[in-house]
């Protein structure tokens, strides 16, 4: 294989978060493979992750601070607002600014250099670069009908129109965007994060969650479930691994309803495969996901998952029934049905969990680095 340039441009170097995960294991990927490999940042992280000692990429943000929103145009010109009109002209200036410190370090990259822009927001600037004849892979890491709930979906129509390759991660997803009218689509899943020797042995009465305590992780759905589960399964502990915005309002809902005894609140986690190997049970309450690296992790170390099926990439990774159970999305009761399964019954944990540790394997990351290199060539062509 030959050794390419490859530029990732993401909204921050490090956001702590599923997306900010992927990409510094993406990047060692393939710069273990003899790739230089370049991470730029829109702009600084607000919560921002450790890249580890010593990463083998090159590391660069283009704004000190978070650029400003665009004002809308014909809002302005209708009220005549010229200060605004000032305001949003600085801020366009600006923005070139930024985008031709982008084209210089593309400029840098040798013939072959692939640009995948990990989030849409990034790929404002990128569509102002000169990308000089390099291959541009954008991508989106949610699902599409996540997606079409936010202004990402107008921008995704926009902005990745005209790239080489709009990349989704599931099949699923990326039929979707093609009936959009978007004909460039394909798509790869995420690679497992960690693949660990030995797993859990599944023998505390522990379910644990892990993830942002955030609207989007429906921390509130799975505590309505909990409500439901617990009185039916004495003993048994929700330790919920996570920092956010949501935290207070969701410990004021936890003690409301009578919860307090039988869920542990563990606080942001720098080591997941730890806090699994604690643990019998996965849940994941979302209400939408893109491929949940928690998920992965989680039957990478034989815990079997009781999730909302919020999406192509959760019932990509958790085959319902085998080595999993899914619930209808938003369906608390039904989430706390198929908790009480999991909970109750020894012998299913157990099948479930080894079946999950070996399914999960085809997520491999060295077979998942082998298809982005695919990618490349095909592109290439």
């Amino acid at each position: 294989m030959t050794a390419r340039d490859i530029f990732f441009v993401a909204n921050e170097v490090n956001e702590l978060g599923g997306v900010a995960r992927w990409q510094n294991q993406i990047a060692r990927l393939l710069s273990e493979r003899g790739h230089r490999v370049r991470i730029i940042g829109i702009a600084p992280p607000e919560v921002p992750m450790d890249l580890g000692a010593d990463p083998p990429f090159e590391t660069r943000t283009l704004y000190a601070r978070r650029p400003p929103s665009p004002r809308p145009l014909p809002r302005l010109l209708a009220r005549a607002d010229l200060a605004g009109l000032r305001l949003e002209a600085e801020r366009r200036a600006v923005m070139r600014e930024a985008a031709a410190r982008l084209s210089a370090l593309f400029r840098e990259g040798r013939p072959g250099a692939v640009i995948i822009v990990t989030q849409v927001w990034a790929m404002e600037w990128v569509a102002l670069a000169d990308t000089a004849g390099h291959m541009v892979i954008g991508m989106s890491h949610e699902s599409y009908d996540y997606s079409r709930q936010s202004s990402r979906f107008q921008r995704v129509l926009t902005h990745y129109a005209g790239v080489d390759r709009l990349l989704l991660l599931t099949q699923e997803d990326a039929d979707l965007w093609t009936g959009e009218g978007l004909d460039n689509t394909g798509f790869l899943p995420n690679p497992l994060p960690s693949e660990p020797d030995t797993p859990s042995p599944r023998t505390e009465k522990v379910v644990a969650s892990v993830g942002r305590l955030s609207h989007q992780k429906g921390i509130d759905m799975l505590l309505d479930a909990w409500a439901e589960v617990a009185p039916r399964q004495p003993g048994w502990r929700l330790r919920i691994h996570g920092a956010g915005e949501l935290e207070e309002p969701l410990k004021r809902q936890c003690t409301s309803l009578g919860l307090d005894g039988s869920v542990e609140w563990a606080g942001q986690t720098t080591d997941v495969t730890r806090a699994l190997h604690q643990a019998s049970v996965f849940v994941q309450s979302s209400r939408g996901e893109g491929f949940p690296l928690a998920i992965l992790e989680a039957m990478a170390c034989g815990v079997p998952c009781a999730a909302f099926d919020c999406a192509p990439g959760v019932r990509e990774i958790i085959r319902d029934g085998e080595d999993g159970l899914l619930a209808r999305p938003g369906n608390a009761s039904e989430l706390a049905r198929v908790l009480d399964r999991l909970m109750g019954d020894a012998e299913l944990r157990d099948a479930m969990g080894e079946r999950a540790r070996h399914s999960v394997r085809r997520f491999a990351p060295g077979t998942v680095a082998d298809q982005w290199e695919g990618l490349f060539r095909f592109l290439e062509r």
